[in-house]
């Protein structure tokens, strides 16, 4: 028997305000998912959520110095995966520690906590910052890289040591501390050095941002003394006292690398995390506060770096509970969103001690659980604080108190674009082309998004990554209220491609898609889209299963099921309806069948499959991308 020519899948471009009468043809009237049974907090549709995953003494990442290679990428793969369900959207990974690395550098060796031996790579070799940044990116999620600039041995009677680290080459680049070793600030030499390390990873790693946290000069300890009279009396630069010079010094190291990061690739941002205060006292400026300062007790003029613009963000940490005598949230924090200029907008994220939560918390304050709940309200009220940073991954994880649960049940349960840089870049990209929507032919529920990258932006910037909306349906085109409710933000992802389950009955709901860039700039949204009408379901008991891989680049396998022997052709068809190839055409046994479709000479974009046999069609999309 000659079979029929299968029917073109029937294709038209419409607008929303006909999207609604399709999902009724189609049987997709979508309905939203319940909402939480909490008492909520407005959540804003931009906010920067991150949390400190730290690398020294194995405090985070890996959780041991025995760890194989795959063991640290499932682990890190975890956190990840645990970090973005409770709603995070960025992680800042400690990848230098003490002059050492987490990647393979010629700089500076191997980290002790990958292996347990300094300059001993893992075994079998990979390179984790490359694997951190990708497994990142892959989830929509920033990727910061947290290094400390000065602290060189973190104790001179047990760290392993290799014999190229700075400390064995440059001896006289190096002031004892105790058992700490640093690199002394003060030297030209390793202010030079230090910018150097720093830019390799930014050259080298698509890193999103580089952070530094309050590793500068050491923290005062009795009886111990940071001796740098030879450097001050070589080169005081003019400046009267040591305490001067010594800021200035961090001064000039930060204004360097704030520079060289811009002048290499000005999309990366740069942050540091200082303490908290700033400076005590009101007569100067700061806080009513009497506690560690940032100003003169690790010589880290942390304000002037933001009021300069020398940091894209300041993430001050404010490990204090709301009503501390010493140093009181409530103060600290609305005094940081004031130190933010009019004339040098730059953003405040503020640290928060998720380490201190515990029912035996010194702090009785930390011994609530609403206290981070408070912490993060007040935060947002800030109108120059734009998210916060939470100490540290394994503490957060662990949900001291449900402080994570009541993350991602209340404050974060809608997820959040990162706030945007305007001083770096102001120019959104293009709206996404060739979007398509249709329904899974197969029973399974599903209804399918796909789209392609719109052209280059006036910036010459093509799209990151893309926003997926679902709002309830309404009259006319998409408006800017569809987008801004972070409620109707589904999804962030670096495809072109977006599925979910449609939950049965309830009120219709529509889509739409905006491409991101770099900085998070948005395009205007998609207001219209190709429909894929889907074709009646033929015989149940044929089966043509998902493609795989799918999106692909060079080939895709496709499968299907056959309950008895019979005719049947797979047909590959493009959006207009034109046969691109016939993948086979005959007589075949019942069971399972497979053939491949080769990418070939095809251009990019989405293909229609069509399964027909004596019974029926059946039809799914692929997506070629190049």
């Amino acid at each position: 028997m000659r079979l029929p020519r299968p029917i073109c899948l029937p294709m038209k471009q419409i607008y929303f305000s006909q999207f609604r009468l399709f999902l009724a043809a189609a049987g997709l009237l979508l309905s939203s998912l319940p909402p939480v049974a909490l008492a909520q907090s407005p959540a804003p549709k931009r906010e920067f959520r991150a949390v400190w995953v730290a690398h020294v003494f194995n405090l985070d990442w890996p959780s041991n110095k025995t760890r194989t290679p795959a063991q640290q990428r499932a682990e890190f793969i975890g956190l990840l995966d645990r970090h973005r369900q409770n709603g995070l959207n960025a992680v800042v990974v400690q990848v230098r520690a003490s002059a050492d690395a987490i990647y393979p550098s010629t700089l500076e060796p191997w980290s002790e906590w990958l292996s347990g031996t300094q300059g001993v790579g893992p075994q079998p070799a990979y390179d984790p910052l490359a694997f951190m940044i990708e497994e990142t990116h892959r989830r929509g999620m920033e990727f910061h890289a947290w290094l400390n600039p000065y602290r060189a041995v973190t104790n001179a009677g047990t760290s392993s040591i290799a014999p190229n680290h700075v400390s064995r080459l440059h001896p006289d680049w190096v002031v004892p501390f105790g058992t700490l070793r640093v690199l002394n600030p003060g030297l030209p030499q390793v202010r030079a050095y230090l910018n150097r390390v720093v830019m390799d990873v930014v050259r080298r790693y698509d890193v999103d941002g580089i952070h530094f946290d309050d590793y500068f000069y050491p923290a005062p300890q009795t009886g111990v003394v940071f001796d740098d009279d030879a450097a001050f009396s070589a080169d005081p630069r003019g400046i009267a006292t040591k305490a001067d010079w010594r800021r200035d010094n961090i001064d000039l190291f930060v204004r360097a690398v704030s520079d060289s990061i811009r002048a290499a690739k000005p999309r990366v941002k740069f942050g540091i995390s200082p303490p908290g205060v700033w400076r005590n006292g009101t007569s100067v400026g700061g806080t009513a506060t009497t506690a560690f300062q940032s100003y003169s007790d690790i010589f880290a003029d942390s304000r002037k770096w933001l009021q300069q613009g020398w940091v894209d963000y300041l993430a001050p940490q404010v490990y204090f509970s709301i009503g501390q005598t010493a140093a009181n949230y409530s103060l600290i924090v609305p005094w940081w969103s004031q130190q933010v200029l009019p004339a040098m907008p730059r953003h405040v994220y503020v640290g928060l001690a998720a380490y201190k939560v515990s029912a035996t918390a010194a702090d009785v304050n930390f011994r609530s659980p609403s206290q981070i709940p408070a912490q993060v309200r007040l935060l947002r009220q800030q109108p120059n604080v734009q998210g916060s940073i939470h100490y540290k991954s394994t503490e957060l994880l662990a949900n001291p108190l449900g402080v994570a649960d009541s993350l991602r049940l209340n404050f974060y349960r809608h997820k959040a674009l990162l706030p945007t840089m305007p001083w770096k870049d102001a120019v959104p990209p293009t709206t996404p082309a060739q979007a398509s929507i249709w329904s899974d032919n197969q029973g399974t529920g599903f209804v399918h998004l796909n789209w392609q990258p719109g052209p280059p932006a006036a910036d010459g910037e093509l799209a990151r990554w893309y926003a997926v909306y679902r709002f309830p349906d309404h009259a006319g085109p998409v408006t800017a209220a569809d987008v801004a409710d972070p409620a109707h933000l589904v999804a962030i992802t670096d495809t072109t491609h977006y599925r979910e389950l449609l939950a049965a009955g309830g009120p219709a709901f529509r889509y739409t898609v905006t491409a991101l860039d770099r900085l998070h700039n948005e395009s205007p949204p998609v207001q219209s889209f190709i429909v894929l009408l889907p074709a009646k379901v033929a015989a149940a008991t044929t089966t043509l299963e998902p493609a795989y891989p799918n999106p692909f680049r060079e080939s895709t396998q496709l499968t299907y099921v056959l309950p008895a022997a019979g005719q049947a052709a797979v047909r590959v068809f493009d959006l207009t309806g034109r046969e691109v190839t016939s993948l086979t055409n005959g007589h075949e046994t019942a069971g399972r069948h497979a053939v491949t479709l080769p990418a070939g000479g095809l251009p990019a974009g989405l293909y229609i499959v069509v399964l027909t046999t004596e019974t029926g069609t059946w039809r799914q999309k692929v997506l070629l991308t190049h």
